[in-house]
Order: structure tokens, then C-alpha cells, then sequence
């Protein structure tokens, strides 16, 4: 007898409860307010926005420009300047820090072949796609042909625009080359991570054993 008064009574103080904050929450249909707000600070954050005006410097700005020398998280910074001197001393300097591997040459290739291929073309040969004839169909219209770039193969016998072989060239100057850029080939430091340009490193070499 007593367990069921304690199961009315608890039943009821409920019942009440869930009336009041029905009631509550809607309002009385006379103002805009949404009753008690929940986690506040969570949409309404005490912190500045990067945009807002901040006393707590002399400029007045919250956003702030990074001490001198810091390193962004997961940046790596490359200490080669996009000269021919440093072009020359990085072909001496780096070398590749990847192990050479069936997993790493398998991601070389795929990134290649993405990246790389649609101008120096699948095998290297400086044969890729924007440089032959192509027609857009819908407008009957010519598209504009790239020169080609010189090819990787040893066999075609081909030299660099900066001198020597392209069959020679070291893993520092195929990674400076991906960093900064050469002629009418962008920066592809953007598109590919450190550890991917090495990747693509690592297979542009065994295209140059062809």
C-alpha cells in the first residue's frame, strides 16, 4: 500500500513538472522570449571571434599575426629558395628520406599519374594529353596544344631546360623542381604533401631507368 502511494505521489510530482515546462517554454503568446536557454556559452561564446575588436592587444585586433619563426601544426619548412643556386644545392643535398617500397612506389605512381602525367604523360615521355591535338566537341573548337616537356626516359636522351640529363637528375632537384615550379609548370607544393612529392620522387626515378 505504501509502494503504491509513493508511485502516485512520484507519478504526479512528474506530471507537474512536465506541465510546467510545457507551460513555460511556450510562452504566454505575448512576447518573443524562449524561456530558460540551455548551454548559453555554447552558441554565445565568452572568446572573441577572430573578426571582433579586442582591447587585450594595442592594435585592437583579435586576430593576430604569428610570432616571428613559428611553424604552423604539420607544416614543414622548406629551407631551399627557388633560385638556381639553391635548385643546384638541393640536387646535392636532399635525398630522399622515404624507404624505397612496393607500397611507396604504388602511391608514387597514383600520385603521378594525377598530378603529373596529363603533361609529361603515363611513362614519362613528355607525351601527355594537353600536349596533342584536342577538339572540344560541343563547340567544334580546337583546343590550345602545350609544348611538351622534355622526357624522363633514359633512352630518349633528353636534357633539362637547367642543364643536364633529365635521366640525371637527383632526388633533390625532381623535389625542388615539384616545389617551386619550372617554365610553364606550376607549384605543385599545394596539391602534394612533403611525403607525397617524395613519393612522386621515388617513382619519377624508376621512370628515368627507361
Amino acid at each position: 500500500m505504501l509502494a503504491m502511494n509513493k508511485m502516485k505521489l512520484l507519478s504526479a510530482v512528474g506530471a507537474a513538472v512536465a506541465i510546467a515546462t510545457v507551460v513555460t517554454s511556450c510562452g504566454d503568446g505575448t512576447t518573443r522570449s524562449r524561456g530558460w536557454e540551455f548551454s548559453r556559452n555554447m552558441y554565445d561564446p565568452l572568446g572573441y571571434n577572430p573578426d571582433q575588436p579586442n582591447p587585450n592587444f594595442a592594435d585592437g585586433k583579435t586576430a593576430q599575426m604569428p610570432p616571428a619563426g613559428t611553424v604552423p601544426v604539420g607544416f614543414e619548412r622548406f629551407t631551399y629558395a627557388n633560385t638556381m643556386d639553391d635548385y643546384e644545392r638541393a640536387g646535392v643535398e636532399l635525398i630522399n628520406p622515404l624507404e624505397r617500397t612496393e607500397a611507396n612506389l604504388v602511391k608514387g605512381e597514383a600520385l603521378y599519374q594525377v598530378y603529373c602525367a596529363v603533361c609529361h604523360g603515363p611513362e614519362g615521355h613528355g607525351d601527355g594529353s594537353i600536349t596533342k591535338d584536342r577538339t572540344l566537341e560541343a563547340e567544334s573548337r580546337q583546343l590550345e596544344n602545350f609544348p611538351p616537356p622534355p622526357s624522363y626516359a633514359r633512352s630518349d636522351g633528353a636534357n633539362s631546360s637547367r642543364g643536364g640529363a633529365m635521366a640525371d637528375l637527383s632526388d633533390g632537384k625532381i623535389y625542388h623542381t615539384i616545389t617551386y615550379g619550372l617554365n610553364m609548370m606550376g607549384s605543385h607544393a599545394s596539391q602534394l604533401s612533403p611525403e607525397e612529392r617524395w613519393q612522386v620522387v621515388m617513382y619519377v626515378r624508376e621512370l628515368q631507368k627507361k
